[in-house]
């Protein structure tokens, strides 16, 4: 097994805009690598951190990691989105902060097995708990030309992607498409020249969106930025990293969604509805890298904090 490094982004910022005390109780949802849950385990005293994450050879990483602050850390398997439910099963009410980072860790990219990279050859994978049924494969193979060109286009925003379905529904009629480097020639074989001479890989875009269709990855972000408000203690602290445009939208509308209250349309005079705002925004605008750490982790460049504070 390849060891569980990852480079925590926005390390720094992440800890301030989590506030933390040192009796309060954290949850790190994306836990990974444990760079980010080190550092809020560390300063507490009579706290606790809640550890959570899909991917059970990054609890086993982060275990070790986090085996200093034992006595202060409980690791849960399972996926951010059910945040609610673990604390429930926990027997805890509510926690002065929730930390998500909702990149792909470096380890799960570079490790050529789990089918993540198109740069090595592996089984069509990508999941990030393997104990989930579907698989990049069940998507390559399976689903209908129409769905593969959506998420293509809306996922991946690849503007090849109707030529790609195409071509993918043709190969797999011969044959199935089993391995990462048989799907990047077919994705090759549907671009037009000039496209295979972009800097970018010509099958970066379709891999990433076969990829948050297998984890459902948005489907997730949507349900968490409706359960963790509520599980959060009055101060405490939401905060969010995203890495992609569809994700930052989602983690934007729900925060300015929770910050607003009041849904009554603009012509009406007053507020009918009753709702109050019930976070309040740390920072109107997403808080982004700074040049050193971009020449650290050039991964960092389209990494966006969002956070917001329970009224």
């Amino acid at each position: 097994m390849t060891e569980f490094h990852h480079v925590s982004v926005l390390l720094d910022e992440c800890i301030q805009a989590l506030n933390i005390k040192p009796d309060g109780i954290y949850v790190d949802g994306t836990l990974g690598g444990a760079g980010h849950s080190s550092q809020i385990a560390k300063r507490l005293t009579t706290g606790r951190l809640i550890g959570i994450d899909r991917d059970p050879k990054a609890l086993k990483a982060a275990g070790e990691r986090l085996a200093p602050y034992a006595d202060r850390v409980t690791l849960v398997h399972s996926n951010f989105s059910q945040i609610d439910k673990v604390l429930d099963d926990l027997g805890i009410e509510g926690v002065d902060g929730i930390l998500l980072d909702l990149g792909v860790s470096s380890p799960q990219l570079d490790e050529a097995e789990r089918g993540f990279s198109y740069m090595a050859d592996a089984p069509l994978d990508m999941r990030m708990d393997s104990g989930d049924s579907l698989t990049a494969y069940d998507v390559v193979n399976t689903w209908p030309k129409e769905e593969l060109r959506r998420i293509l286009y809306e996922y991946g925003e690849e503007r090849y992607a109707p030529q790609i379905a195409s071509a993918i529904e043709r190969r797999r009629n011969d044959k199935p498409i089993e391995t990462t480097l048989e799907l990047v020639d077919v994705i090759r074989s549907a671009m037009p020249p000039q496209a295979l001479r972009e800097k970018q890989h010509p099958a970066k875009r379709s891999f990433q969106a076969i990829r948050i269709a297998v984890n459902d990855e948005l489907g997730a972000v949507g349900r968490v930025m409706e359960v963790s408000v509520p599980k959060l203690n009055k101060g405490g602290r939401l905060a969010i990293i995203t890495f992609h445009s569809l994700e930052d939208r989602i983690v934007k509308n729900g925060m300015a969604s929770a910050a607003k209250g009041c849904t009554c349309p603009p012509e009406f005079p007053v507020c009918v509805c009753g709702n109050k705002p019930k976070v309040k925004l740390i920072s109107r605008k997403p808080i982004v890298s700074g040049e050193e750490e971009l020449q650290r982790n050039p991964r960092a460049r389209s990494a966006k904090l969002r956070v917001c504070e329970k009224l």
